[in-house]
């Protein structure tokens, strides 16, 4: 098979210049490797949800594509064009599709009858996404046909079932585009862990159509296994997902494209040591106002983050094993941090910087929740009887703001809050690849997850200790009770290290990030480019 490197290529995903999980990390961090390579002739492609507002990652470019935008407006499309301010400033065409709506019916009707997608069902964000994913297909066709680039080698790549419209409209109506469809979690793998349902070890007797029916994802799952059997080129995160959309889409990926990462967003030498000074000096500030009482010299701050999915993240292990940890009479006082976005109400004005306010009774949460009686995390917090009092040497603080810099109390990002923790811990039941553990291992942090993440996987098959930078903790279905003793040791043994001990691990893990550079890991990306194209060429022959 002849190797393709592809003109153009879109890339298209709700996350684009739009933070709201792990895939905008994926996107944002191998765009420099992607733009090294192709320049403007890599176009991502966004949701333009902002109204009035603008994306605090879009910069507007006048100077781009002037005169096909203002064909598109003759066309009746609302397109932004400009750069996403991130490394390689790559170009990016944020979508207004809001007026797909007028023609959702008659969408939704052509996409019974191309490729068989049930809509019938539709719920929730289904609308939304749908209507996105549309407008992305027919934004492509427009570009390619006004710039007269239609016999161009071009792919299309499109992210969670969220774009699969896009893929479906290009393949029914521009079929000399390649596509690309990746799945970062099957919706029906997510919907059965959420919903307390034995994922692992009961894989092979799960039929996906059934599932989705009686989960009620039968649209979601629909069109996501459309798009993944007529995709040129169908991939996923990791061997873990691969083996769940085999068993749950019935097809098997062409090629897993794990996610990387580039160190240009870890700071260098002095600045890392300044931001780990500073980070340290928040994290402290805010735990000793909430506690009432100062922290010893040689405190501890560990923790863990990321979706607030309370048994999938593991959220439910890490409390239990902190209590664990707690009883067994660690030998250093240790500050644990959730760090997870609940649905808040406001902040503590008592915990910001300048106030003098004392923090009544002892709160957990450094925010205020909306029914908070119903909140697991202070719930499990409340059951496991933590008290945060001086004597205990374990204390637990719910954050469950976005570390986006605004939130009122730390008013840090996420990774400036992250590079001042010496431990973090993720103890996943359901996690496709999981950039929270390889986010810290970048920030050279040791951090613990589970074989089930695709990170921990991918670090290694087998259970290993903290010693080796990833600690890797053996889960399944039915162990829980395991998962959370062999947990509590190990963050034990970690945190009564000595400093030189502890020195010698972060090495181990720095080592372990590197191995994980985009630039290692992006070469997945120009297979997944040359399969589609080739399988786009048979395909086109096929119709000839």
């Amino acid at each position: 098979m002849k190797t393709l490197i592809p003109d153009y290529i879109f890339e298209a995903s709700w996350e684009v210049c739009n933070r709201v999980g792990g895939i905008y990390t994926v996107l944002s961090t191998k765009a420099a490797s992607l733009v090294s390579k192709f320049g403007q002739n890599l176009i991502f492609i966004g949701p333009d949800v902002w109204g009035e507002a603008e994306s605090p990652f879009f910069i507007p470019n006048d100077n781009l594509f002037t005169d096909w935008v203002v064909a598109t407006k003759k066309e009746g499309l609302k397109v932004r064009v400009g750069n996403w301010d991130i490394p390689g400033r790559p170009v990016v065409f944020l979508i207004d599709f809001n007026d797909f709506y007028q023609q959702k019916d008659s969408i939704y009707a052509n996409m019974w009858n191309w490729f068989g997608v049930d809509s019938l069902h539709a719920y929730g964000d289904y609308d939304e996404s749908s209507m996105f994913g549309y407008a992305c297909g027919v934004v492509v066709e427009s570009f390619l046909r006004y710039n007269k680039l239609t016999k161009k080698k071009v792919v299309a790549h499109f992210n969670e079932w969220m774009t699969a419209f896009g893929e479906l409209y290009l393949k029914q109506n521009m079929p000399n585009v390649a596509t690309v469809f990746t799945t970062h979690a099957t919706s029906i793998g997510r919907s059965i862990a959420g919903n307390n349902k034995p994922l692992y070890d009961y894989l092979s007797a799960y039929n996906g159509d059934q599932m989705a029916e009686e989960l009620n994802m039968q649209s979601k799952h629909s069109v996501e296994k459309r798009a993944a059997h007529n995709a040129d080129c169908f991939t996923t995160v990791s061997n873990v997902t691969a083996k769940e959309c085999l068993q749950l889409l019935e097809k098997m990926p062409d090629v897993v494209t794990p996610n990387g990462f580039e160190n240009d967003f870890v700071p260098k030498a002095k600045v890392f040591s300044k931001k780990r000074t500073e980070a340290r000096l928040v994290l402290r500030r805010v735990a000793e106002k909430m506690l009432g009482y100062k922290l010893a010299e040689d405190v501890m701050f560990i923790g863990t983050s990321g979706r607030y999915e309370f048994k999938n993240k593991g959220i439910d292990v890490f409390i239990e094993a902190l209590k664990r940890a707690s009883d067994a009479g660690l030998k250093r006082e240790t500050v644990a941090f959730v760090m997870v976005p609940a649905y808040t109400s406001n902040y503590r004005i008592e915990l910001t910087e300048n106030s003098s306010e004392l923090c009544y009774g002892r709160p957990f949460a450094t925010h205020y929740l909306h029914y908070e009686e119903h909140d697991p995390v202070l719930n499990s917090i409340r059951w496991f009887n933590f008290s945060n009092a001086p004597e205990s040497s374990l204390k637990i603080i719910f954050v469950p703001s976005y570390l986006n810099g605004d939130d009122g109390i730390f008013n840090k990002s996420y990774y400036d809050i992250l590079i001042g923790l010496d431990l973090t811990v993720f103890p996943s039941y359901y996690e496709p690849w999981g950039y929270t553990p390889l986010e810290s291992a970048a920030f050279g942090i040791p951090t613990i997850t589970t074989n089930l993440s695709g990170f921990g996987q991918w670090v290694s098959d087998s259970p290993q200790s903290i010693e080796n930078g990833v600690g890797i903790v053996p889960r399944t279905d039915y162990n829980y009770n395991e998962v959370v003793n062999d947990l509590s040791m190990m963050m034990v043994n970690f945190i009564e290290k000595s400093e030189s001990e502890r020195k010698k691990i972060n090495k181990k893990v720095n080592l372990i990030a590197q191995k994980a550079l985009w630039e290692n890991f992006i070469e997945y990306y120009y297979e997944a480019f040359n399969i589609a194209l080739n399988n786009k060429n048979k395909r086109i022959k096929t119709l000839k």
